[in-house]
């Protein structure tokens, strides 16, 4: 077996020079909260530090958002570095020891649980996060340090799939301990600095009532090198620019429909998205409710004065140009946020949506940028479902400019006299069950002498500017012909342009299709690794799966790996010296199986060790696509350093309720951010040939309890409008090379199973030539997993291949059998078939060409 792995247990060159670029780029993830001026720190100092994150800062979440790198710069060790003096050892010695005991306990109760329900320890875990024990308060004695006037508390908190956050204390809420420890430290010193080391919106109340706190931010989840990048960010060496890509309310209760989501009504079968287009600000700002932090705010280390300075209309594309002077007395980066309010009209639409934003430069105190931002109104078409059409409604749409949604002004308005279809289109998700959704109650109209509506530059959209385009929909696939059946064709041929991919699929037998088709199962069954999921190749050990080979065919293997925040792959494996592998190394979490004792003559040690970057809800803070554009490239060249060839990544589900589980990695509540920073995602990685992304989990994966069960009731136009439309952008801008499709069901229908969200949607509408695969054991027997459902099937291995979902993820022998009797009886169609050999040929092609 030939290994990509490198056989010297040293750093590497890459290693060393990748964590050197997170730590440059990643300061910008950073939000400021909150600060009165103390930061940043003047100079290292005596710090007293506590909280779970100062020695076990959170990299990123659990389950396969996991990634292992060589090593984690914790807070402690990244201050430390930076010349600061930890003045609380014997505090941060307290926790661990209690740490220690919180993680036994876990362990035994997870074993103890597998064992009843006969499943995978694993499994349990996976399941049930292990949390963080209860916080030793801080004593008077351990507050009462001698020259040491600063304080830093920090808060984590992690989470993964499986399991939704929890609406208690010590989840969304400070624990008891966390908000006594706030009251104490505040008073006890004279600087006292609050970051959040969190993958997701939590309460802030509790913090930000407290007189006495200075500073307030969100450092997020920076990778393994976050402790230096929070060390660079407290002293002022790079500037925390970072602006919220979440509305953060002052309690849940704020949010929509919190009641019903996930298990807070204790029903996980059905989800009913009643609250329909009404997400995040856009919920906020049409209903008239303040939050404690708006969407796109963030304070940095300096005051930015945004004034508009022009606009015009050319076609269907509004320009603004935007003076951006730095006011402040520290060089820094803004955000300016242009938003679009459209008319009411018989369409139900928010008070105002992100039409787009740019950052500026770095600019020095007293430094002015002019930056010139563009969007096309065209983009910003409403569903009308009466209509079957995206449409621009007749009214005056108004542009507002400003830092953040809660702080926008209007600007310049566009007229539209009649009514636009920019998009013809087909009605093709019906409601499998009747709800009400919400709608705009009308607190604020664009109307004519509305003082929401500037007076000056107006303009007025030319209709011939927009033609309607209509979707030309297939609605049966070519019957196969085999127009080279006097030749034996072979993957050879199709890469050496002599065939084309439909050509060698056309000729390829029933069984080498429906093999194809599916994961190679057989590596998963040879490694064991069904306990351990998301870990079934032998070529690159630890990545999610491989597809398999077709000798007769010449059709290589492709390697699929995991982690939404950089590969997650085995990072130590050994191997006999005849290459076959040996048990031991496995890795879950923070724990890891043991290689044997008797380790045979001439075995070979390997090493894998990948970076973590920032998760991708530090990424959309950035609000910069030219830097997870680098990002992307990092995960890219490690990609192509492993031999992998797909990245079951970027995450970008719409942020619905800060309760999901994998919240962390996805980017925002918006659509446009979602679909922008995917793009840049991809595009990084797609700059090395061969390395592609898989953008996921498509669609409507917004909790993760029953995650393989529960059916998300949609209305149509919430689909179009928001759950679908941050896909729809990557897919335009970036072109990734594969889709995977959710777990959940849509309307009634799981997601792999629906020829109208795959192949209506993704390929006729969006133009999507890449592959589609399933999520990691959706058509088939999940018990192992304890996922059991008495409302909803599985997935149908044989309705994937109809429905264009080309590979079935990591497979096995039933699925393939499946989908042979199903040709076989005239269940399914060849044509079908071959459709899906295809499209992953042609994948294959761009992976080996």
């Amino acid at each position: 077996m030939d290994y990509h792995a490198t056989v010297t247990p040293e750093e590497t060159g890459f290693e060393i020079r990748h964590k050197e670029e997170v730590r440059k780029l990643a300061g910008e993830c950073v939000v400021v909260l909150e600060n009165d001026g103390v930061l940043p720190l003047e100079e290292p100092c005596k710090v007293a530090l506590f909280g779970h994150g100062v020695r076990h800062t959170v990299k990123g979440g659990t389950g396969s958002g996991d990634v292992y790198s060589r090593s984690v710069t914790n807070i402690e060790q990244g201050l430390k570095n930076a010349g600061f003096t930890v003045c609380t050892d014997a505090w941060l010695d307290k926790y661990d020891k209690v740490l220690e005991q919180h993680r036994a306990e876990y362990r035994q109760r997870c074993v103890k649980k597998a064992e009843e329900l006969g499943i995978a320890t694993s499994m349990v875990m996976i399941s049930n996060p292990i949390g963080n024990p209860a916080l030793p308060v801080p004593t008077e004695a351990e507050t009462d340090i001698e020259d040491c006037d600063t304080c830093i508390f920090v808060i984590s908190r992690d989470s993964g799939e499986f399991s939704d956050r929890k609406y208690v204390r010590g989840d969304y809420l400070l624990s008891e301990q966390e908000a006594e420890t706030v009251k104490i430290l505040a008073r006890m010193f004279s600087r006292t600095i609050i970051l959040l080391n969190v993958g997701g919106v939590i309460d802030t109340e509790e913090i930000v009532r407290v007189e006495g706190v200075n500073a307030l931010l969100n450092i997020s989840q920076l990778g393994n090198i976050g402790g230096d990048v929070v060390a660079d960010v407290l002293l002022g060496k790079t500037d925390p620019s970072g602006r919220l890509a979440d509305t953060w309310a002052r309690s849940y209760e704020q949010y929509p429909c919190w009641q019903d989501f996930s298990h807070n009504n204790g029903n996980t079968d059905d989800e009913y998205y009643a609250e329909g287009i009404y997400i995040g600000y856009r919920y906020f700002d049409t209903f008239g409710i303040t939050p404690r932090f708006h969407f796109g705010y963030g304070l940095g280390y300096t005051d930015f004065e945004i004034e508009p300075v022009d606009a015009e209309l050319k076609g269907s594309e509004v320009t603004v140009k935007c003076s951006v002077k730095n006011i402040g007395k520290r060089s820094g980066k803004e955000t300016v946020q242009v938003y679009l309010s459209s008319p009411s009209g018989r369409i139900d639409k928010p008070f105002k949506e992100l039409a787009a934003y740019k950052k500026s430069a770095l600019l020095a105190p007293g430094q002015t940028e002019v930056l010139s931002i563009t969007f096309d109104l065209v983009n910003f078409a409403s569903y009308c479902p009466d209509d079957a059409a995206m449409l621009l409604e007749k009214g005056i749409y108004v542009v507002r400019v400003g830092h953040n949604a809660g702080d926008t002004e209007p600007f310049c308005s566009v007229e539209i006299k009649d009514d636009i279809k920019t998009v013809q289109m087909r009605n093709l998700f019906a409601p499998d069950s009747e709800f009400e959704e919400l709608k705009n109650p009308g607190l604020r109209e664009n109307s004519e002498g509305s003082d929401l509506i500037p007076k000056d530059l107006r303009f007025v959209l030319d209709p011939s500017s927009v033609s309607c385009r209509n979707v030309d929909y297939t609605d049966e696939r070519p019957a196969v012909e085999d127009s080279r059946k006097d030749e034996f064709l072979t993957f050879d041929d199709v890469l050496s342009g002599k065939a084309t991919p439909a050509e060698l699929a056309a000729q390829m037998s029933v069984k080498e299709l429906a093999t194809l088709c599916v994961g190679a199962y057989d590596s998963a069954a040879e490694l064991n690794a069904v306990s351990a999921v998301g870990c079934a190749s032998l070529v690159v050990p630890g990545a999610a799966a491989e597809s398999p080979e077709i000798p007769s065919r010449k059709i290589p293997r492709t390697i699929l790996a995991d982690g939404p925040a950089g590969l997650r792959l085995q990072p130590h494996f050994m191997a006999d010296k005849d290459g076959k592998r040996i048990a031991g190394g496995e890795m879950l979490g923070d724990f890891v199986n043991p290689f044997p004792e008797n380790i045979p003559e001439g075995a070979v040690d390997y090493y894998q060790y990948c970076t973590a970057i920032p998760i991708a809800t530090a990424l959309a803070q950035t609000w910069n696509p030219g830097l997870i554009e680098a990002f992307g490239r990092i995960v890219g060249e490690e990609m192509k350093e492993f031999g992998v060839h797909f990245w079951l990544a970027p995450g970008m589900n719409i942020h619905r309720n800060p309760l999901c589980g994998r919240n962390f990695e996805y980017y925002s509540e918006d659509p446009l951010i979602s679909g922008l920073c995917a793009a840049a995602d991809t595009k990084g990685v797609q700059s090395f040939g061969g390395q592609g992304t898989t953008i996921k989990h498509y669609a409507c994966n917004n909790q993760e309890e029953n995650r393989m069960f529960s059916n998300s009731h949609v209305s149509e136009k919430a689909l179009r409008d928001l759950y679908l439309r941050g896909f729809g952008i990557c897919v335009r801008e970036s072109s990734p090379y594969s889709i995977m499709t959710s777990y959940n069901l849509l309307n009634g229908i799981h997601t792999a199973n629906d020829r109208d969200l795959i192949q209506s949607v993704l390929r006729d509408e969006w133009g999507f030539e890449g592959v589609v695969m399933t999520d990691w054991f959706t058509s088939q027997d999940v018990s192992f997993m304890g996922c059991f459902s008495e409302v909803y099937p599985i997935s149908s291995s044989v309705g994937c291949i109809k429905a264009g979902n080309d590979w079935q993820m990591p497979g096995c022998l039933e699925n393939i059998t499946d989908i042979e009797k199903a040709v076989e009886s005239g269940e399914l169609d060849l044509s079908d078939l071959v459709f899906c050999g295809t499209n992953i040929i042609r994948m294959a092609v761009k992976c080996y060409s």
